[in-house]
This record gives structure tokens, sequence and C-alpha cells, in this order.
């Protein structure tokens, strides 16, 4: 095979662009900015302004309070989205998840205050009902446990309505259900949410890196069974790319590929067939894995975070879920 780089060493000497600084960045393919960030924050309903996470070092439950704070911080560092996500009181989970439906509840509360705080920064809203539930699911399951689509579709179209009349600018189904884009979408329009936007995990596998969120949100203790009936199997990329194109042709303005790193060629693929906004999600095990083995001086963990950051725009991301926002802009500021 004939090589489309026919360059031949030593007419070509390819470390003569990697010497020193300037050079290094005028010939960098991809960079990283803050804007490239969007803030995983989990908030709760209680009084304590910050509840450490167990699983996930340095990473903390905020209350209102302290949301609205780290709202105003993330337009101070220039990074544009937060993505919010619930702990709720046991005492308000049940079966069906009804409090997700609550226009008082929690998260209708949280996007208010974030917003008349930072109105510049965009507000993301998880839509499923796993934070809500009982059995820790992300829909209503029958007898047997099985999560039922469309009866579940019926509950996430009226969280997803109850958030933007809230003032989301962003809901994000996370929960896998087939059909429920374009339900969400034709009920947004119909409400006169036009310029809603909508942010599908549409390629969110069932993979093992979700445990510390689980534990961030309160659900992992109560989740019966596993999520592999609605989310991905880790085996499969074609199967990705039927349900990017389906979420796209139900109205998705952007979507997600989730896990971050493990995935990176799903990333890859989406966005080269699509040319549509794709974000990555680097998830808590990824965060807590980096975290964990930065502690105990195996890695640093400060080039080891911006190298993983900086590898999904590189796989094609347009943005970055992740739990390091902060401290990324922070370094990416200065």
């Amino acid at each position: 095979m004939t090589s489309p780089f026919p360059q031949q060493f030593p007419t070509t000497r390819l470390r003569r662009l990697r010497q020193n600084g300037w050079i290094r960045s005028l010939t960098s393919e991809n960079v990283l900015t803050p804007s490239d960030l969007i803030w995983s924050m989990v908030v709760h309903d209680g009084d304590e302004a910050r509840i450490p996470v167990g699983s996930m070092p340095d990473l903390y439950r905020l209350n209102v309070s302290e949301a609205v704070k780290a709202a105003r911080k993330a337009s101070s560092l220039n990074i544009p989205a937060i993505a919010i996500f619930p702990h709720i009181n046991p005492s308000r989970k049940d079966e069906t998840g009804r409090e997700a439906l609550n226009p008082d509840g929690l998260i209708p509360d949280v996007i208010k205050a974030m917003k008349d705080a930072a109105p510049d920064v965009g507000i993301i809203c998880d839509v499923a009902l796993d934070p809500y539930t009982s059995h820790g699911h992300d829909g209503l399951i029958d007898s047997e446990g099985y999560v039922l689509n469309d009866e579940t579709s019926e509950m996430l179209v009226q969280q997803a309505i109850v958030q933007a009349e809230a003032g989301a600018d962003v809901v994000a189904p996370s929960d896998m259900m087939d059909g429920r884009i374009g339900a969400i979408r034709k009920a947004l329009e119909a409400a006169g949410h036009t310029n809603t936007m909508i942010l599908s995990y549409a390629a969110k596998y069932a993979s093992g890196f979700y445990g510390p969120y689980r534990d961030a949100i309160g659900s992992a203790t109560a989740l019966k069974g596993d999520k592999k009936t609605y989310q991905q199997n880790p085996a499969n990329s074609d199967e990705a790319l039927r349900e990017v194109a389906m979420d796209i042709a139900e109205g998705a303005d952007m979507v997600m590929v989730k896990p971050g790193l493990p995935y990176l060629d799903i990333v890859r693929r989406v966005s080269e067939t699509f040319a549509i906004p794709t974000i990555a999600f680097q998830v808590s095990g990824e965060y807590a894995q980096i975290k964990a083995a930065s502690a105990r001086g195996w890695i640093d963990g400060d080039r080891v975070m911006m190298e993983t950051l900086l590898s999904f725009k590189r796989a094609g991301a347009a943005g970055i879920i992740t739990y390091f926002a902060e401290y990324a802009g922070e370094l990416l500021n200065d």
C-alpha cells in the first residue's frame, strides 16, 4: 500500500515541530478551553451546604445556596453550562418517582435560583426517574421488574415540561426509552417551549463506570437488578449509530455518548457520521479512578485530567460533561 504521507527521514524530521512551547502551541491540532466544559453538579434538598460524596473525593452535593454560588463561579470561569443531578430525601421516593413531576421540587427550585444568579450560564437537566424511584431504575417497572417503555416515556414528557417551565435551557433524557425524544419534542412545541433544547443520551451504555454517581444521587443501594434491558450493550458500536439516527430524526438538538473515555471510538463515529454537536460524558467512575490513582502518587492527577479532557476534543466532542469542570476551568483560566 502506498503511504498517503510519503515524507522520508532525514528530509522530514517531525521532531522539529515539537522543540519548544511556541511551535507546539502553533501546530496543536486541538485546543481545550473552558468553553468546552460542562460542569456536572449534584444538588440536594437539605439545609447542609456541602455534603461530601465518599466515592468521589473532592466532590460534594450542594444545596440550593451553594449551587447559586457555583453558577456565579461558572460564569466567572467562562464555563458555559452546568448539568444538574438531584439527590432527594428518601422519604420523597416511591415506586413511580412522582416527585420528578413536582413543580416546586428540588430541581425546579435550583433551576430558578441559578438562572436568577447567572442568566448567562446554560442549565442542563437530567430527565430520568432513577433519582426519584425507590427501586433505582430509570422508569416504571412491572411486577417482573421490567422497565416499561411507553408508560415511562409519558412520565418523562411531564418531567421535561416541568423543567422547561422552571427555566431549563436544555432537557437531557438519560433513560434510554425508545421514542421518548419525539414525545418530548412534541410536548415542548405544544407548550410553547420551542427554544428549549434536547440533549439526548443517545448512546448510553450499560457500564460499570456509573457506581460512584449512584452513590452521589443515593440510588446505589436501592437499585434492584441491572439496567441492561434499556442501556446499550458495551460490545456494540453500530447500534449506537442507529440510536443516534433515531433521536436526531425525533428532534434531538445534540447527542451524548456515555461513558466517555472507554467509548472514544463511539464519539468519533457519531461526530463524523452525523455532524451534530456530540457531547462526551466523563462519568463518575472515570473521575474516581483518576482521583484515587493521583492520591496514591501513581499518576500526576492534573496532567492526566487535562489529557483525558483533551482526548474527548480530539475524538470530535463538541463539549465534555465532567466533574472536573470547576478545577479544570481554574487551570485553563490561569
